[in-house]
């Protein structure tokens, strides 16, 4: 499903809008500041408010300083590969550009294969929903297109998704908190 005009895009910086075990979404790397700034400015999204990256594995989650020990990996297996972004505190500030003054980064580990590789493939993405802030999410690569033009560089059409956004938790020190159902 995600060719390798996809791929070239991501690891070079590009954005696209693509079908995640969710919904569509608006996608660049999660290690480009520049690049992350831009899915801020095309979905017209408030500066404040945190992005999920999406990851391959639990490595990619030390990628962005968190520290993971054996309980905190226990618990992240319960929930991953899944529907559920976890918020977790990160020590690292090169990354304030994902955690907004937060001290944390949400992360979500997919439940599905073909998007886990093409993330091991380019590296972890940002991957708000695929529509501008206060308009519901695009449910078709058609109404993204409606959304962004030719503001970003590829659309990959994954038919009608009409998902829900994942649900949202917070685990610090082994407690977890339900942010958003």
């Amino acid at each position: 499903m995600y060719d390798e005009t996809a791929i070239e895009f991501l690891a070079e910086g590009g954005m696209g809008v693509l079908p995640t075990d969710t919904l569509y979404g608006l996608v660049t790397t999660a290690l480009d500041p520049d690049a992350v700034e831009r899915v801020y400015k095309i979905k017209q999204r408030d500066g404040n408010k945190p992005l999920i990256v999406l990851i391959s594995d639990l490595e990619q989650v030390e990628q962005f300083g968190i520290v993971l020990d054996d309980a905190l990996i226990e618990q992240l297996h319960s929930y991953w590969p899944g529907k559920y972004s976890i918020v977790l505190p990160t020590v690292d500030d090169q990354y304030e550009y994902l955690s907004c003054g937060t001290d944390t980064i949400a992360f979500r580990l997919p439940d599905n294969d073909e998007l886990r590789e093409l993330i091991r493939a380019v590296g972890p993405l940002v991957a708000p929903s695929a529509n501008p802030e206060g308009y519901p999410p695009a449910t078709t690569v058609d109404e993204a297109q409606k959304y962004f033009g030719s503001d970003v560089d590829f659309y990959v059409d994954g038919g009608t998704l009409d998902g829900k956004a994942s649900t949202l938790l917070r685990i610090e020190n082994g407690e977890v908190e339900v942010i958003r159902e």
